[in-house]
């Protein structure tokens, strides 16, 4: 009795046309999860024109957001000392002062003294605003940090991201907001 089975049939290799179509649709899917996920993360953030406030830097001079807005956009910046995807940016954050204004807010980060320690030993230099209990970062929708708004020159904002934000694309928005 001979024990036979029946050859399978051969199955034919995808082209590489087919397998670039198949890559082709995981990256489409994969990059829209991505953004779905990305604009949940921003629903109670604000949209349109953003809110005025006043308050005072950590050297103590009184600032709003009025004296930002005006021939350049703003890059209007949330962060904790505590945050470690904060800390991963906060370079980058600095280097972006030297060239747009950028207006920071020390998200729950403790007293002022706390604040300006953290910077001093990270040896940052930000225009920066202390936000103890989240105030300021509630009347922004900001429910996480890091978040970043750009604000246009007629004082709308025209970006925001709950995350980290990568340099290049801050840069581009920043850029891209003189138009809108």
């Amino acid at each position: 009795m001979t024990d036979t089975q029946p050859e399978k049939p051969e199955r034919p290799k995808p082209t590489a046309r087919r397998r670039a179509l198949g890559w082709g649709i995981q990256i489409a899917i994969a990059l829209a999860i991505f953004l779905l996920v990305r604009a949940w993360m921003a629903r109670d953030m604000v949209e349109g024109p953003a809110p005025e406030f006043e308050a005072e830097l950590l050297d103590g001079s009184p600032v709003a957001l009025s004296d930002y807005v005006g021939d350049e956009p703003v890059l209007l910046h949330f962060w904790a000392t505590w945050c470690p995807i904060c800390r991963l940016e906060e370079g980058e954050i600095v280097r972006l002062s030297d060239s747009h204004p950028v207006l920071t807010v020390a998200m729950q980060s403790g007293e002022p003294q706390e604040v300006i320690d953290h910077l001093n030993e990270n040896e940052r230099e930000l225009a920066t605003i202390n936000d103890p209990q989240g105030q300021l970062a509630a009347r922004y929708g900001v429910q996480g940090v890091p978040a970043s708004f750009i604000i246009n020159t007629d004082g709308d904002v025209v970006f925001r991201k709950q995350g980290y934000a990568p340099p290049l694309e801050l840069r581009f928005r920043l850029w891209l907001a003189r138009w809108l």
